[in-house]
């Protein structure tokens, strides 16, 4: 299998991953015109399209790609159903395409019916984790998004974290500001500012990357707790994922 990124709307990404048969399938296509120009430049044939919400920016190429290529089958969460998706799914449903077997996964927070799609080592997440951060709690709450996150963090570490925006440097340039004194930390916001200068992609990232850098996955870290306030552990993770994501929006 082969995984591209294609760039999209201001800072999407839009992934696709293809066989040697020349099929391929689509994850969250905020906007037609670039898909079409990568398949026809390879001469690739779309099998499926895999959405995991209904924003704009992750479903608004869906009708176009469907006109142009009507055998398409559209997964996707039951907020999505309005938005082009043919087959609702979610929690636990397995999604067979181009030999790969998806599971799917409940992953609220951004918004209530969000999901993700696993096949190892794929990990499409949408708008859930981002390479050092997460999204933005536009529906759901911190502790859904933490439970969420420990989905994910219980998948192999090899796992490509396949994100649908590019705000590596963003997040990175906040946990660096939160948490100067970690090492690993630093060297990667320093790695991330160098790639981003020469408008490079940053993603996807590994499982165990960001286990060391997203401080979303590091909640049970003392020093990190010292760092945003808490003088003692009182409190549940999710509730230090909460003061995590509060900093964030105000950063």
């Amino acid at each position: 299998m082969n995984l591209t990124s294609i760039p999209a709307l201001q800072d999407n990404y839009i992934w696709t991953l293809n066989n040697n048969r020349g099929e391929c399938l689509i994850v969250d296509p905020g906007e037609a015109a670039p898909v079409l120009a990568v398949l026809e430049k390879n001469q690739w044939q779309p099998q499926a399209i895999l959405l995991t919400h209904h924003h704009h920016d992750h479903v608004g190429g869906v009708k176009e790609l469907v006109e142009k290529y009507p055998h398409l089958v559209v997964y996707g969460p039951g907020e999505t159903q309005d938005k082009g998706t043919s087959h609702i799914v979610g929690e636990g449903d397995k999604v067979a395409v181009l030999g790969l077997e998806f599971s799917v996964y409940h992953t609220p927070g951004h918004t209530l019916g969000h999901i993700s799609y696993f096949s190892f080592p794929y990990l499409f997440c949408g708008d859930t984790m981002f390479s050092g951060g997460c999204g933005r709690l536009f529906e759901g709450t911190a502790e859904q998004m933490f439970i969420s996150f420990q989905k994910f963090n219980k998948l192999p570490e090899e796992t490509l974290v396949c994100c649908a925006h590019e705000y590596t440097l963003s997040n990175l340039t906040f946990a660096h500001a939160l948490w100067p004194q970690d090492a690993e930390i630093e060297r990667y916001y320093h790695k991330i500012k160098e790639l981003r200068v020469k408008n490079n992609v940053t993603v996807p990232s590994t499982l165990a990357c960001e286990r060391q850098v997203n401080v979303f996955l590091r909640t049970q870290d003392i020093e990190l707790q010292k760092n945003i306030g808490h003088k003692t552990s009182p409190l549940h993770e999710w509730q230090i994922f909460a003061t995590l994501r509060e900093k964030k929006d105000r950063f």
